[in-house]
């Protein structure tokens, strides 16, 4: 039965009526209207569909993190032992880093081979560049997968297929990484991998925040960093249950429920309203929109969507025939844009590398390896609780520069700190400014980009993220065979301090609604600019 509840609430005598210029669920929306206006009044700003839409969307976040950091598990060198008589008669073998160039038989794996490629491969002698491999591939797939699929949801797949191809493609080469022969195919599968899950989290993160009202963007698009952490968590839990068993097992566990999860995006997510109707599919969005508006509980005439015929194509190129890097075109023409990009990049690069080094590294700090990558991923929750609760009261710009000039200071505080509790303590401390300061940026981005070249921005910024990773693993295991462990933590705290101080140049965007085009969002910006030059409230 139809919810007979009217779909506008009366207008109190004292407060703001948020449907000003929309009186009544059938009229038109007027010319000014914005896409958000007329999307809120025909399902709502926020009700049940779009949340099952978003926490079913942005639960991609938790394959994704296990891909990310299961080269922590199953690249780790395993520890060793000197064994047989007279072995360590000086003292000698039990002070080396590794175990390479010892004679055979005077050491031995603490576990079975199969742990690690390290031991099974017999990699000990390989060096750090052989080693670090694997994890570098993987971010190298990322960054060259992120720019040669960037523009495709913004232009011809759309967020929907660009989620599920993503999904589906990681799931498959994680499945192909467990049966790789040597670590020359097991590098090479790694950068499949990372190719294909390039634009996983991007799509996950654009698509829910463009199914809700801009009173809940913010914290609809935290959902996702909360299945991140989940993902992140998960993974020493299952690492730690097949600590005896082969390395390989830890990537059917992580790769067979991504490949199920793929199966249900097919089926049960629906594609973004906003980004059909810039491409001039007004039919496809006004379904969806029906869907959403009747599980909300909402009975909606016909002429409650005739306002949507004002914003479709609004680019001028609103048809199945866009090109694919036209997006990337778009944004490169307009001086604006293209320095906010570089900009946002050069942040985020910053927080990339201490985001994916710091568990790499924490191995080194002398703690045990499952406990402290357990501890870097619960500082997860905490830091997308801050993000959550906090967004639609913080200034974007203040916060990320906090959070990361703060998990500079305590990165370097790793190198001088004496003590394992200690540097764990800074470490963790660390890893959690720099998460909190991801998730303030990528919901800064955002809100930076207008919806026609949005899914690009993100994209990009989370390559430079993905290009701050590709550093990260070979710096750990350099440090790792040399005599300077800690070295990696000094580099990760001054990178992410003069990085981040690029965000200054960012305009501030809270309490700002997003903008559809680039046109309106540079009209925006200049009233903006008006309004504090003039003394307004912006």
């Amino acid at each position: 039965m139809a919810d007979t509840t009217p779909l506008l609430p009366p207008r109190p005598s004292n407060t703001r009526q948020p449907y000003a210029s929309l009186p009544q669920a059938e009229a038109a929306p007027s010319a000014t209207a914005s896409l958000d206006d007329v999307i809120e009044n025909c399902v709502g700003s926020i009700g049940s569909a779009q949340l099952i839409q978003a926490f079913l969307a942005s639960f991609a976040w938790v394959f994704d993190a296990q891909q990310m950091f299961i080269n922590v598990f199953t690249d780790a060198a395993p520890s060793w032992h000197c064994t047989g008589p007279g072995a360590d008669a000086s003292g000698a073998c039990s002070l080396l880093p590794n175990p390479c160039g010892l004679p055979a038989g005077t050491w031995a794996w603490d576990r079975l081979p199969h742990v690690s490629i390290i031991s099974e491969w017999n990699l000990e002698c390989a060096g750090p560049s052989v080693t670090s491999l694997p994890a570098s591939a993987y971010f190298i797939g990322c960054l060259v997968g992120g720019f040669a699929l960037a523009t495709l949801a913004d232009s011809t797949l759309g967020r929907k297929k660009m989620l599920f191809i993503s999904s589906l493609g990681m799931a498959l080469a994680g499945l192909l990484t467990a049966a790789s022969p040597n670590v020359w195919v097991y590098a090479a599968l790694r950068f499949v991998g990372g190719f294909t899950r390039a634009t996983i989290g991007t799509s996950a993160l654009v698509l829910p925040t463009e199914l809700v009202g801009k009173r809940w963007r913010g914290e609809v698009g935290i959902i996702g960093f909360f299945c991140f952490t989940l993902g992140f968590v998960s993974l020493p839990g299952l690492a730690y249950f097949n600590k005896n068993n082969s390395w390989r097992a830890l990537y059917l566990w992580t790769s067979a429920p991504s490949l199920f999860y793929s199966v249900l995006v097919y089926f049960f997510v629906r594609e973004s309203p906003r980004w059909l109707l810039l491409r001039g599919r007004r039919g496809e969005a006004i379904d969806i929109l029906k869907d959403i508006a009747a599980f909300n509980g909402r009975d909606l005439p016909p002429s409650s969507f005739s306002g949507l015929d004002v914003f479709v194509g609004k680019e001028g190129k609103g048809n199945n025939s866009v090109g694919m890097y036209s997006t990337l075109r778009m944004l490169l023409e307009k001086r604006w844009a293209l320095w906010r990009l570089v900009a946002v990049m050069a942040a985020t690069f910053g927080v990339g590398l201490v985001y994916v080094g710091m568990p790499l590294a924490v191995g080194t700090l002398g703690y045990d390896l499952y406990l402290s990558v357990a501890l870097n991923a619960l500082s997860e929750f905490p830091a997308a609780l801050i993000t959550f609760f906090l967004i639609g009261r913080i200034n974007r710009r203040a916060a990320f520069l906090g959070f990361a000039l703060t998990s500079g200071a305590c990165s370097v505080a790793c190198v001088f700190l004496r003590g394992v509790e200690a540097r764990l303590g800074a470490e963790v401390l660390s890893f959690f400014c720099a998460c909190t300061a991801c998730d303030v940026v990528l919901i800064y981005v955002l809100e930076l980009f207008p919806t026609c070249v949005r899914n690009l921005a993100v994209s990009m910024a989370r390559q430079a993220l993905t290009l701050g990773g590709v550093f990260a693993p070979p710096l750990v295991a350099a440090a790792r065979w040399g005599d300077g462990a800690l070295v990696p933590f000094g580099v990760f705290g001054m990178v992410i301090v003069a990085c981040g101080l690029s965000a200054v140049s960012l305009p501030e965007t809270r309490g700002r609604g997003i903008s559809d085009t680039l046109e309106e969002q540079e009209s925006k910006d200049k009233a903006a600019a008006a309004a504090v030059a003039g003394g307004g409230d912006c």
